[in-house]
């Protein structure tokens, strides 16, 4: 089994059992894949430095969310963002941002590069959750490492396919300063676009992320050409750009810290083996 706990040149990757509800009711695989993602990367030969965290408290979330709905969510009085008030999703919640968080905080405090095996951030607004997204682990994670750890500048490179309203949202409604986000879905519509944003890739990072400290990456799935609610880039596109941004984030001296992002083909071993590209690109840099 390609595990080798505490090995320094294996991908590190903070997963927690935990941080899956196997029980989700949704259209989106993004509750359950966390689990099937890093059994997928074990079968493949990827090697990882499986690391544990701990969840995020009512506190942490509230970081970037109100505090009321933070309650509500946890507690089953209100939707989560897969639209249901299952336990089994919001147990699961303080996992998936801990796991981020916890790869946030690694990636800035070693210079190395993390990897959370997450989705469902990028919709969820400060008080409203939405798009399978129930709270945002980058914007939490981000002022985490800005506001307790004294970190100056956090990059966000959102590779999903769709438009991140939610972290633009919490950012405006919180004043955020220090947040450099880009978010390819609010951008790119079509495929000429598509393919012109990924020419021009590597100057986009020089552009918007020169000087962060860390760079969050979601790596995004669904801008697949076959994915139902993507139909933009190739398998082989969607490695180029995983390459492009990990070796343009090394040349610039930023630790990644990335994590997954939409991806609703089915099976969703389809899904998974985009993902698994990911690894093995973000694998190369180790």
């Amino acid at each position: 089994m390609p595990y080798r706990k505490g090995c320094f040149n294996n991908m590190k990757v903070f997963y927690d059992p935990r941080q899956n509800a196997a029980k989700n009711d949704s259209f989106s695989p993004s509750a359950s894949k966390p689990a099937l993602v890093v059994q997928a990367w074990q079968e493949a030969g990827i090697h990882l430095d499986i690391e544990s965290f701990e969840p995020l408290s009512v506190e942490d979330i509230s970081l970037a969310h109100d505090e009321q709905h933070v309650r509500d969510i946890l507690d089953g009085r209100k939707q989560n963002g897969f639209y249901n008030t299952l336990l089994e999703v919001a147990v699961s919640l303080p996992w998936t941002t801990g796991s981020f968080a916890a790869a946030a905080k690694y990636a800035y405090q070693t210079r190395r590069n993390a990897c959370s095996p997450t989705s469902g951030f990028h919709h969820a607004c400060h008080s409203q959750c939405g798009g399978f997204c129930t709270f945002n682990g980058l914007v939490i994670a981000a002022r985490i490492l800005t506001d307790r750890f004294k970190a100056t500048r956090i990059g966000i490179l959102d590779c999903d396919r769709h438009y991140g309203n939610g972290t633009d949202n919490i950012i405006a409604a919180l004043k955020l300063q220090n947040i450099a986000h880009h978010t390819f879905g609010q951008h790119i519509h079509r495929v000429e676009d598509a393919k012109d944003w990924l020419a021009e890739l590597c100057d986009l990072m020089r552009n918007n992320f020169q000087g962060c400290t860390v760079l969050f990456y979601q790596a995004g799935a669904d801008p697949h050409v076959n994915d139902p609610l993507g139909g933009l880039l190739t398998t082989e596109e969607l490695r180029i750009r995983d390459a492009i941004v990990f070796e343009t984030a090394r040349e610039m001296k930023i630790p990644v810290c990335w994590n997954l992002a939409g991806g609703y083909q089915e099976p969703i071993s389809k899904v998974l083996e985009i993902h698994t590209n990911t690894a093995r690109e973000a694998e190369k840099m180790e």
